[in-house]
């Protein structure tokens, strides 16, 4: 059998063009397992089944998987490069090395568009013309980075809103410390502020010898000119910044920009390590480790750093790696990265010097983030193996899907599924349920419901052990459930003390305790608290939603429809309430008498 496979793979690869494309290998289920590209798609596809045993060991096992495979033909390499970062962003391969979600990258907005600028920390990055910086690897960077610009440059860092807010209340305290320009006293102007800001820009940039250079102009200019207040405003920002750079590591000379890229890689997993360096400092850093069956290879690298720098502001004129990409891939990546900036980008290996020793310790970094990565691994594959064991289970339980029922009163009966992969939540794959089969407080119905609306749609992936946040009771009537659908996964209950925190698990006749196994009990522990915290909070959120739209429907002329079209574009009942005519007619579905009803009653 896995001869005639590999044959009618063999000759369907020998069918392809020489043209450029991209290729999606599936497997027996039809999922998309790995995405490539090429710009001979024949030769490339084809040297997967030749002879696969020459590949390395994650090559084979991705191979072994492949039943079948599409491809696309593009006019070009670049567009080849362009659609396969696509559909590894859409499809998610689990043999493709990709960035986490981008939901979880936090930025730096900066609102220069505005008459008065604010500087913020957002996750989301929208086209409204503010300027974005990032994405840092850690919201902790990114809120340090603008306590530290407002420190400098005295920005303000209250909720206000300028010009409207201008003079209606007293100046904070900030102001009274010399901690703030205080647009709010109208000594400020919109120019001067945006002045400012400028130098904040520069900041963020990273470009502290530019933004140095500058401020010590503008003091010497203040100081020549008896400006003594200005000069000491100017020293005092020189001074903060310096703070600031004097905790970062230098690793080159003041004029230093660079990104240094290094992969370390073995049987187990691999990390990609960047940082970040302007002027001569490491700025940021990132790590990105992945699996053993990622795949490491040209292609699979050059895709990782397109989609990676796709999501930064800034790019700098050189970048180092530790690798050697294939001609063919430096000439796309290079060629990517020109037309995205609109300067030429050099990408660069190093075989000795000082940028060699560069490359070499971001290495030891990536080895290091390795090594932790395995010690933190085979420690969750001990713990999963005690549950094994103690749980009396076939196999080791990968996948762990956990489940809870919320509710308040019969309305807004909510359930909530998270999932344990390898002993680490997945928050992707978390999911919430609405409850339709019953409108009364009956959590039996309600769990039996969810999970065979969960096991039903989703029946490509299955969990190897299921835990329900209940008693003996849920336990029962879930494996009933499951013999039914003729699914032989084992589930067990949840079971708390009299405080409401874990106790044990539990199946239809006995509990076991899990007390002395201190690593068990901690991750069934994580676990009853996550699905409860998750399940809680989205059944609040929806109940929250229900009773404004409710609100809104006693309105005269407002029904279902129109409460939610209000809802969601203000967001915010504060943000309704405040809004004006004009904008209230803004809503789908909104008329003018509709508008007037809505002002009337609020003003009431």
């Amino acid at each position: 059998m896995e001869n005639i496979r590999l044959k009618i793979l063999q000759e369907k690869a020998a069918g392809l063009p020489f043209l450029p494309g991209i290729y999606i290998m599936k497997d027996k289920n039809d999922n998309i397992i790995y995405v490539g590209k090429s710009k001979a798609l024949r030769n490339r596809v084809s040297q997967y089944f030749s002879d696969h045993t020459r590949h390395d060991l994650k090559t084979q096992k991705m191979v072994e998987n492949v039943v079948d495979f599409d491809y696309m033909m593009t006019d070009s390499d670049m567009e080849a490069l362009t659609l396969e970062n696509q559909l590894i962003k859409l499809h998610m391969p689990k043999f493709n090395i990709r960035l986490k979600d981008g939901k979880s990258y936090p930025y730096i907005k900066v609102t220069m568009n505005e008459l008065y600028p604010r500087i913020s920390v957002t996750r989301k990055r929208l086209a409204d013309g503010a300027k974005y910086y990032g994405p840092y690897s850690a919201a902790g960077a990114a809120y340090t980075l603008v306590k530290t610009a407002q420190k400098a440059f005295k920005l303000a860092s209250c909720d206000r809103e300028f010009p409207k807010d201008i003079e209606k209340t007293r100046p904070c305290i900030f102001y009274q410390m010399n901690q703030c320009v205080g647009p709010c006293t109208g000594k400020v102007s919109s120019k001067e502020y945006k002045e400012l800001y400028k130098d904040v820009l520069t900041f963020l940039r990273g470009s502290y010898t530019e933004i140095k250079t500058s401020l010590e102009e503008n003091m010497e200019y203040a100081a020549e000119n008896l400006m003594f207040e200005s000069a000491a405003i100017y020293r005092d920002r020189i001074n903060s910044l310096e703070r600031l750079w004097s905790n970062q590591k230098v690793v080159g000379s003041p004029d230093t920009e660079q990104d240094i890229i290094a992969l370390y890689t073995d049987d187990v997993c691999s990390c990609i390590t960047i940082f970040y360096v302007r002027d001569g400092c490491v700025i940021d850093s990132e790590h990105h480790v992945f699996s053993a069956e990622q795949i490491i290879n040209d292609e699979n690298i050059s895709a990782f750093l397109i989609y990676l720098y796709t999501k930064r502001e800034y790019i700098p004129k050189i970048i180092l790696l530790n690798i050697e990409l294939s001609e063919e891939d430096d000439i796309l990546l290079s060629e990517f990265l020109n037309k995205r900036v609109g300067y030429k980008v050099k990408l660069k290996t190093p075989e000795r010097g000082e940028l060699k020793a560069l490359c070499s310790m971001v290495y030891d970094n990536a080895a290091q983030h390795a090594k932790h990565y395995k010690a933190e691994a085979e420690k969750d594959n001990k713990t999963l193996v005690k549950l094994a064991s103690i749980l009396s289970l076939e196999v080791v339980p990968e996948r762990i899907e956990a489940f809870d029922i919320s509710n308040m009163g019969s309305d807004n009966i909510t359930a909530g599924m998270i999932v344990a992969e390898n002993g680490k939540l997945k928050k992707s794959d978390y999911r919430t349920y609405k409850i339709t089969s019953t409108d009364k407080q009956d959590d039996y119905s309600s769990m039996r419901e969810i999970i065979e609306r969960r096991l039903k749609n989703h029946s490509e992936i299955l969990p190897d052990l299921i835990l329900l946040d209940g008693g003996k009771g849920h336990v029962s009537t879930i494996k009933t459930l499951l013999e039914e659908l003729q699914m032989p996964i084992p589930v067990f209950g949840m079971v708390k003390d009299e405080f409401h925190k874990t106790r044990g698990l539990t199946t239809e006749d006995e509990e076991i305790s899990i007390a002395r196994e201190q690593a068990v009990f901690q991750l069934i522990y994580k676990i009853q608290e996550e699905v409860h915290r998750f399940t809680i909070t989205k059944m609040t959120n929806s109940r929250s939603k229900n009773v404004k739209k409710s609100a809104l429907e006693k309105i005269d002329g407002i029904g279902a429809a129109k409460a939610r079209e209000l809802l969601k574009h203000f967001k915010t009942m504060a943000n309704l309430k405040a809004a004006k005519k004009e904008e209230l007619l803004e809503v789908r579905g909104i008329s003018e008498r509709n508008a007037n009803e809505i002002l009337e009653y609020f003003k009431k």
